[in-house]
Parts: C-alpha cells; structure tokens; sequence
C-alpha cells in the first residue's frame, strides 16, 4: 500500500568508505510503524499510539517545517501527514495548511491534538488534494515515497501535487539512499526499543525478511511484545531508489531538482545520515 495509491561521486554500495553509517540505525527507523500496522492483527488506535510514541519530534521534522513556513507560501500541502505532527506546527506559524492521509485512524488522532482545528484534514492520496485548493510548498516527510512502490504510481503523486502548484511551487520529500543499506540494521539486536504506552511498557523491533537489490524492494517484519507478553508481528514492503532513480520521475513530473541532500542539515550525500532529502520546484 501506498500513499500514491491509498493511503559528486560516491563510495560504491557497501563500501568502508561511506560515511555516515552508525547514524543511519536512528534514521526514521521508527516510521515504519506506519505502514506495517495498517494491515496488522492490531487496533487501529493502537497503531497511532504506537506511530505517536516511537516518533519523536527530531531534525527531519524541523527541516520540513522550515520548507514549509520559511517562503511566501500562504498554503502548504502535507501529503501523508500521519498524525498531523508537522501539520499543526505549520498553522501555528500562520500558514494555512492542509494534511492528507489514506489512514483513518491517525487522521482521527491528528483531529484530537490542539490546534488541529485550523488544518484542513482530508483521508486519501494525492488524487484527493481540492480541486479548488493550489499549494505554494508541499511536504512528504518520513519517507512516505518509499510506501509508493510502483514507479507509475509515485510518477502520479508527483503530477497530481504539480498540478495543484504554481510555477515555482516546492516540494521537499525525503527516501532513504539504497547506497546505505540501512535494510541490515533491521535486525532484534539493532532495533529493539522500549515504549511507554498507555497499555504499558512495549517491545518493538524490525527484522528484514528478503531484499531483491536489483529493483530495491525490501520485505521487512515489524515485532511488539506488549505488556502482558503477547506477541504480534506485521509484515510489509518498501522501495529503496536511487538519486538518479528519484531525479528522473522528478523531471518527468514537470519538477526540477534545486537540491539533494544526505541529511536534514544540508550534508552532502553519501556524507550524512543515510538519507536522500529532496528539494524541488514546479518548472
């Protein structure tokens, strides 16, 4: 499932030259709650304690705000807002803002925070953004295009958003660099958190199940043992593309690239955190 359809020269891949590695393990890990849950034997409320819980607010989420409130944009679009954590701080800074989710339960809990009156909250994809409604910027953070794992389909979400853009409008979005392979610190022995939730005391942990390199989709499970020792796993798929890869869709969508970033505080890539952070414009 997606959100498109629902909800300088670098090291070689594997190389001991690519920097940035020990901080690829705390890079948005967490965020794959969001989709392996959807599908889980789990209630939908719980699945946005969990998403609220292991989330927190952190240097990705700052970069986005500062896109999205530091131009002249009066709107900004958040597609695949989740629970509305950076949607509700971008009215607080006095810019109108609207959030788009494919998932019921954590919109319904985005509605729940303060302030969340002043978003305009839709439950969909890209193909649900108003007709009537153009955006200055539009934001996709927690690597919400790694959830879109048709090219064609990630190829719409980025018209649609272009389509309800002016000339110059921007989209920043992020995807983590395949070059990095943060699919093997997907392991119990590297995962593993604790969580204080309101049930009580949960232990998650992530383990990768297949990755196929050659097209960059990896299958990964997601573990919780809650309070009472019962265990639950989900299972789910994400896409791992390349800059090049991310560029090219980008172009064909009427985009162009301002910026490529390894990194939430403008670090080259293959020199940050594992990340490709993009900064575009509509043509």
């Amino acid at each position: 499932m997606a959100i498109g359809d629902r909800c300088v020269r670098r090291p070689a891949e594997g190389s001991a030259d690519y920097e940035g590695r020990a901080q690829v393990d705390s890079y948005r890990e967490e965020v794959l709650w969001a989709v392996e849950y959807q599908e889980a034997t789990i209630s939908d409320d719980h699945a946005a304690h969990l998403y609220d819980a292991v989330s927190q607010w952190g240097a990705d989420d700052a970069f986005f705000l500062n896109v999205a409130t530091s131009g002249h944009s009066t709107r900004v679009l958040d597609l695949g807002c989740g629970t509305g954590r950076i949607t509700i701080e971008i009215v607080q800074a006095d810019v109108a803002g609207t959030g788009i989710d494919p998932h019921q339960p954590s919109v319904a809990a985005a509605q729940q925070k303060p302030n969340a009156d002043r978003v305009k909250w839709v439950i969909g994809d890209s193909r649900t953004i108003p007709a009537s409604r153009e955006f200055g910027v539009t934001i996709m953070s927690s690597n919400v295009a790694q959830a879109i794992l048709e090219d064609e389909d990630l190829s719409r979400t980025f018209r649609d958003i272009a389509a309800h853009m002016p000339s110059g409008g921007r989209l920043a979005f992020d995807s983590r660099d395949p070059r990095a392979r943060g699919w093997e610190r997907w392991t119990k022995d590297r995962s593993l958190k604790t969580l204080e939730l309101p049930e009580g005391p949960s232990h998650h942990w992530y383990q990768t199940t297949h990755v196929d390199e050659s097209t960059g989709m990896v299958d990964f499970c997601a573990h919780e043992v809650d309070a009472e020792g019962r265990e639950r796993k989900a299972c789910d798929r994400i896409r791992f593309r390349s800059e090049e890869h991310l560029r090219s869709l980008l172009t064909d969508a009427g985009f162009i690239v301002d910026a490529v970033f390894g990194g939430f505080e403008g670090e080259p890539v293959a020199q940050g955190i594992g990340a490709l952070v993009f900064i575009a414009h509509r043509a």
